[in-house]
């Protein structure tokens, strides 16, 4: 019967650090990049857009298709820096019951 107190008190620590990740999750922003710099952007925890800059060199009469091109590459950057974020906090939270049936992925 200890053994199960002791792994109870070991789920709900992690089930702390859980939570603690999360907050800092939502607090975070992740930046990411396209052309070279041209087209930066900003992510929050929650995958919104915080911010969007877009190099003036850029804003010239038909090369909108090239803008939209790069926001979505900057974005992709962003979004995959976060999910990566993301993984490794709920990883280093879970400690060693990562992998379990009912923990989170991954």
């Amino acid at each position: 019967m200890k053994d199960l107190g002791s792994l109870l008190k070991q789920a709900q620590a992690m089930q702390q650090k859980l939570q603690e990740a999360q907050a800092k999750l939502q607090a975070q922003e992740i930046e990411g990049a396209s052309g070279g710099g041209l087209v930066q952007l900003s992510l929050r925890g929650n995958g919104d857009i915080a911010s969007l800059n877009i190099d003036d060199s850029l804003i010239k009469p038909g090369e909108g298709e090239i803008i939209a091109d790069l926001v979505i590459a900057a974005f992709a950057d962003a979004k995959r820096k976060l999910d990566e974020a993301h993984a490794g906090m709920v990883r280093d939270a879970a400690g060693p019951l990562a992998g379990l049936p009912g923990m989170p992925k991954l």
